[in-house]
């Protein structure tokens, strides 16, 4: 199968929820270097990074899209990638509402991007990699279920379906 890469757009309300996040965060910081004592403690100074930090690894944390080579899936990021395998895949389906009705477990529900564990009564356990749950596509796999928002979740959904068939 020919490597394509497929945009992940974000959602209106991630957008809402990314620049809400970064406003209070940013914020803190400045209250905080505004009103500095003079010999500020060492947590204080931690008090002013720490909303700083959470905000530059949410943005390298992002998903910026999906590419798909071979039985490859990579996720991509702000400079970096992270790999799945689509080894185990069975089920390719494209469902908007995938994740409604998800409790965060583990992870990231806003800033940025929705990462990491969730769960929800349909699909169970499920690790998450999305910008737009309108756009979701679920990826199961024998040992666990994967979801990705792909641009054009239907062309995904189709370009990796025989994936399914061959390793099924």
């Amino acid at each position: 199968m020919k490597s394509r890469i497929y945009a992940a757009p974000w959602s209106r309300q991630l957008k809402l929820l990314t620049l809400l996040c970064s406003i209070i965060l940013l914020g803190i910081t400045l209250a905080l270097l505004l009103q500095t004592p003079d010999e500020a403690p060492a947590v204080y100074q931690l008090g002013i990074w720490i909303p700083v930090a959470t905000l530059v690894l949410g943005a390298l944390f992002t998903v910026r899209g999906y590419q798909v080579e071979g039985s490859q899936l990579y996720v991509l990021r702000l400079g970096w990638r992270s790999r799945l395998s689509l080894t185990q895949l069975e089920t390719v389906t494209v469902d908007s509402s995938a994740m409604d009705g998800s409790i965060r477990l583990f992870g990231n529900g806003g800033l940025f991007a929705y990462l990491g564990l969730f769960q929800n009564k349909p699909l169970g356990r499920y690790r998450a990699y999305a910008t737009d749950a309108a756009r979701s596509v679920v990826l199961k796999l024998r040992t666990r279920t994967i979801v990705i928002t792909p641009d054009d979740p239907e062309t995904f959904a189709h370009s990796v379906a025989h994936l399914a068939t061959k390793n099924g």
